[in-house]
């Protein structure tokens, strides 16, 4: 039974040497209870008391971690099914894979392509988090592909070959990186136990039914690797939501420890067709896929993941917030209008983005509203006129324009009073109620 925050608190030594990186036992305690930390990090726990806390303190699904060039990728202790539930913590690593039977310099090309793609989103940049080598052939092809690629994009990899004495060759290659070694079975995973070990580096193994896997996970695990993928194997949508949702149910659930690791998907190996190949991948990112394994980048397939990634691993407890204060859009001057809205990170963007787009210069105030839209926090009286006046004040809006004229929401039209009786001497002015219609407001908003 796992035990309480306050219950493991007991059981440590109560000293505050912040060696475990947490400023108290007991804030340790809390992180251990929640499955948020590893019991190793605390130096002086008692055997007596780790042989209590172990079963207890370890995560649920077992953090595994890639790294290259002090960039990494993290997928495992998740506490929760289902993202209402609390929150998501380590977003699947999305992966485009590459073989060494390509020409050398595709290959490269390839790899240019993808590492450099980049948009904003909310604040965020979004990108793909590493690549894929797999080996169709001998160990010196597969050691060049691996030199090509992390000769144009120092990114995690994942490696993939059936043959340990290849998968030697690719590690070789890889040396200074964490790459995750794909490639083990019941037949040869003690070979790829010893690469692991040797390199320092996490392993993902594959079996024919998750009765198997569970076996496999104890020898591997009795080998003295810790860090383990799993590959539940099979290669159809509705089998390979069933058996995710059913490792991280007995991961979670039941505490199933065999189980409790994150889980490597191939959505492109579901299916023929390109549109399909999107619906696997939304399937896998959304349903427990730790490791996402695309065949080929496209922008148009990649974007809408990375978006759906970023929507699924924020905290629904947290709104996604912007900093409160002034910002400047297309060069605004003196006479440029100025505008109000809350620091909630879409309804900042919503905003920005249209003024940026109609080429008109303007000056942004947002408010501090804890993170809430609009009509949201007004109801929530966490955007009245109080904070929206002393947002005025503190910014020094005041100093760069040579007017006194201030457009708010429609949506929240009713504080026009409140706000000339906060702001004296200035002019209040009621805006559109969709950022939408912003353009065409300001082409005429001197004139109001």
């Amino acid at each position: 039974m796992a035990l309480s925050g306050i219950q493991i608190y007991k059981l440590l030594p109560q000293t505050n040497c912040k060696e475990c990186g947490f400023p108290t036992c007991l804030a340790f305690a809390m992180k251990l209870a929640a499955k948020q930390a590893d019991l190793s990090k605390c130096p002086y726990v008692s055997d007596e008391a780790r042989e209590k806390l172990a079963e207890s303190a370890a995560p649920p699904v077992r953090l595994v971690t890639l790294a290259a060039d002090g960039r990494e990728v993290k997928s495992g202790n998740e506490i929760v099914l289902f993202r209402h539930e609390k929150t998501y913590f380590n977003p699947a690593g999305v992966f485009i894979r590459l073989r060494d039977d390509q020409p050398l310099d595709e290959i490269k090309a390839r790899v240019e392509e993808a590492a450099n793609y980049s948009v904003e989103y909310v604040g965020m940049d979004l990108t793909i988090d590493g690549f894929a080598v797999e080996a169709t052939g001998g160990g010196e092809a597969f050691a060049a592909a691996v030199g090509g690629v992390l000769e144009t994009a120092k990114l995690p990899l994942i490696l993939i070959a059936t043959d340990p004495a290849v998968m030697a060759n690719g590690l070789e290659a890889a040396e200074g990186t964490r790459p995750l070694i794909y490639g083990a079975s019941a037949e040869n995973w003690e070979a790829f136990a010893d690469l692991a070990k040797k390199h320092d580096a996490p392993m993902a193994i594959r079996a024919d039914t998750v009765g198997d896997l569970a076996e496999l996970t104890e020898k591997v695990k009795g080998a003295g690797v810790e860090e383990i993928v799993l590959d539940p194997g099979v290669r159809d949508l509705r089998s390979s939501l069933a058996l995710s949702t059913l490792i991280r149910r007995m991961a979670l659930k039941k505490t199933f420890r065999p189980l409790g690791f994150p889980i490597i998907a191939f959505p492109s190996e579901c299916a023929d067709d390109e549109g399909m190949v999107s619906v696997a991948a939304t399937q896998a990112i959304t349903k427990y896929g730790g490791f996402v394994v695309l065949d080929r980048f496209s922008a148009a397939t990649v974007y809408p993941l990375l978006v759906l990634r970023a929507n699924i691993y924020t905290n629904p407890q947290e709104p996604i917030q912007v900093q409160p204060g002034l910002y400047e859009i297309n060069d605004p001057q003196a006479d440029s209008a100025v505008m109000v809205t809350t620091n909630f990170s879409i309804t900042y963007f919503s905003v920005a983005n249209e003024v940026d787009g109609s080429g008109i210069p303007g000056w942004l105030l947002v408010a501090d509203a804890e993170g809430m839209s609009v009509l949201t926090a007004w109801a929530a009286g966490k955007f009245d006129a109080e904070r929206i006046a002393k947002a005025v004040k503190t910014t020094g809006v005041e100093e760069k324009i040579n007017h006194h004229k201030l457009i708010i929401p429609g949506h929240v039209s009713v504080l026009l009073g409140e706000l000339e009786e906060e702001l004296p001497g200035w002019e209040i002015l009621v805006g559109p109620r969709e950022a939408v219609d912003l353009t065409g407001y300001l082409k005429v908003w001197n004139t109001v």
